[in-house]
């Protein structure tokens, strides 16, 4: 387990990332309104992908000051990655991630621009037990150690995996790539069909995270406004408990 939480320059509201997923871009501009500022970083990922507005989604998210995660998971011919990451660094977005081998990664990263782009490790739907089978070559955790690594080499700025992998990964890299935690399912919480490793908010800090993806919490609370604010009040508590202890130590 990482000895720390991260110490990269992030602010603390801005470590919780929304999964904005939605029928369609009416609904989820409704629960953006509804958030306020309690949430600044937004992911929109597939569904919202396959409706009306989803780049018009993308800019008015902007124009209210967000920052956009797009999580479309590029995966085809590097040449094909390497235009559709060009169009999308046009458009002012924070995060997107890549899924591929080294020379998908590679294409991808030369047309990044200033955006931050993401290696897919594993998905969350993976669990061990698949990882692990007869016909796998590796332990899912020397997977995602291996395209991290890959992820680095090639230039890319963070990567997009489960907190049990980033654990391994975490004692290598640390502050040299960002670690974001895709769809945490917190322990406690009833798993979706995507979610197969579930873990406490303060363990997937302290396992490396930089970021956290957080859905179902937020999305389906009587009140997600108070639901945001209730996990950001936790999230700085252990970032000021990070503080206290490091300050209880030099004296």
């Amino acid at each position: 387990m990482a000895k720390q939480l991260s110490k990269k320059k992030i602010p603390v509201d801005e470590r919780l990332i929304f999964a904005l997923d939605s029928p369609n871009h009416l609904t989820a501009k409704r629960l953006v309104a509804h958030l306020r500022d309690e949430v600044y970083v937004y992911r929109v990922g597939a569904e919202l992908c396959l409706t009306d507005g989803y780049l018009e989604l993308v800019d008015w998210l902007r124009r209210q000051g967000k920052r956009v995660f797009c999580d479309l998971k590029f995966f085809d011919i590097p040449e094909s990655i390497g235009r559709a990451v060009h169009q999308l660094a046009q458009r002012g977005v924070e995060f997107a991630t890549v899924h591929g081998n080294n020379a998908v990664l590679d294409a991808a990263a030369q047309e990044k621009g200033k955006l931050k782009l993401l290696a897919v490790t594993a998905p969350t739907c993976l669990d061990r037990a698949e990882a692990e089978s007869p016909d796998a070559t590796r332990s899912l955790e020397d997977l995602a150690l291996a395209r991290a690594r890959s992820a680095l080499k090639l230039g890319f700025d963070g990567i997009f995996s489960a907190g049990l992998e980033a654990e391994k990964i975490y004692p290598e890299l640390e502050d040299r790539l960002l670690v974001v935690y895709p769809d945490l399912a917190l322990v406690g919480e009833p798993l979706g069909q995507k979610e197969k490793r579930p873990m406490s908010l303060e363990r997937a800090f302290s396992n490396g995270a930089d970021y956290v993806v957080l859905g179902r919490r937020i999305k389906n609370a009587q009140d997600p406004r108070v639901a945001a604010e209730d996990i950001q009040n936790d999230i700085e508590e252990l970032f000021q408990k990070q503080r206290r202890t490091f300050k209880a130590h030099i004296t």
